[in-house]
């Protein structure tokens, strides 16, 4: 959870994505029509909400890395209310706050099936999650996992520090061993896994990771993981300054990925377990893997659909009672 705290594409679209023009249904491309004089300028989004993150939180990088791929989207024809933002609790779900488009604030760890009701009843809107690694990894794991083996067309940005930061910086499922905290006053004991790795396993055909040090990466990452038709994750390491400042551990081991095919599984889950995120290994960002894979949801189409009589079908049911 958030505290109060690719080989490098040059223009082009990356694998996985729909070209700037051809935005698949329901995922609208950034930055096709914003090159064109005649376009509009894009919205400010702003909103009245006074920002309460601490100074040099992470989140204020994510935060400038989405809103102006909204921007771009809304720019290229997108309606601004036609843009959900789902969180849940959190210092990161603040961000709702902060943008000037539809959002809907969900329970904890439950911002996943809140988002794919929004998806399901309205494929034509662009719904995008935000959560704390807590509420992506731990509270809500079993609707991550479900979201990535149906492949629901869904953007989930994970603002990943590795501490559940409104409650001060308690251990959470990506803390490593020796963190001290309110829940852990002697060094945290449990051992954390790999996110990436194991939603890979689970059919997520959009894998990246990117760096709150990074703003222009992330909003690069942010718009294909958006453009993306299916799952898309972005693991963002944002940095809590306040309970886990991470920025100079991050610093001496990131690179951004070159050379690097996302659409080889194999190289993928290679570049993924190079980091167990706690070895002092290099952490590689960018597009880590893509493939393609059926839309859950694209099928109920072919069921059609029909007018029910509804006070004729609950009588005929109500008779079938008595």
């Amino acid at each position: 959870m958030s505290a109060t705290g690719k080989k490098k594409s040059a223009g082009k679209a990356a694998p996985g994505t729909k070209a700037a023009g051809k935005p698949a249904a329901g995922k609208k491309t950034a930055g096709g029509a914003a090159a064109s004089a005649a376009v509009a300028p894009a919205p400010r989004l702003a909103t009245y909400a006074k920002n309460t993150w601490c100074p040099g939180c992470g989140n204020f990088a994510v935060l400038n890395a989405i809103k102006p791929v909204f921007q771009e989207l809304i720019a290229a024809g997108t309606r601004p209310q036609d843009i959900v933002l789902v969180a849940d609790i959190g210092c990161n779900s603040k961000i709702m706050d902060y943008i000037g488009v539809n959002s809907f604030d969900s329970l904890h760890g439950r911002a996943i099936p809140t988002a794919m009701g929004i998806k399901l009843a309205n494929p034509g809107l662009t719904v995008v999650v935000h959560a704390g690694d807590g509420a992506a990894f731990a509270e809500g794991l079993e609707h991550t996992l479900f979201a990535a083996k149906r492949n629901i067309d869904l953007t989930l940005i994970v603002h990943d520090n590795g501490v559940y930061g409104l409650t001060v910086g308690q251990a959470g499922p990506e803390t490593p061993p020796g963190h001290k905290g309110r829940s852990t006053p002697y060094g945290s004991i449990e051992e954390p896994f790999n996110p990436l790795e194991l939603l890979q396993a689970a059919g997520a055909s959009y894998l990246a990771r990117g760096y709150s040090h990074g703003k222009e990466q992330l909003k690069r990452l942010y718009a294909e993981a958006i453009a993306h038709r299916g799952f898309s994750v972005v693991d963002t390491l944002q940095v809590c300054v306040t309970f886990r400042n991470m920025y100079e551990y991050y610093n001496a081991r990131v690179y951004e990925l070159e050379d690097h095919d996302p659409r080889d599984q194999e190289q993928a889950r290679a570049k993924i377990r190079e980091w167990d995120y706690q070895s002092d290994g290099p952490v590689a960002l960018g597009t880590l893997s893509v493939r393609d894979r059926p839309v859950f949801g694209d099928q109920f189409d072919g069921y059609g659909r029909r007018e029910i009589d509804r006070e004729h079908e609950l009588e005929a049911a109500f008779a079938e009672l008595t």
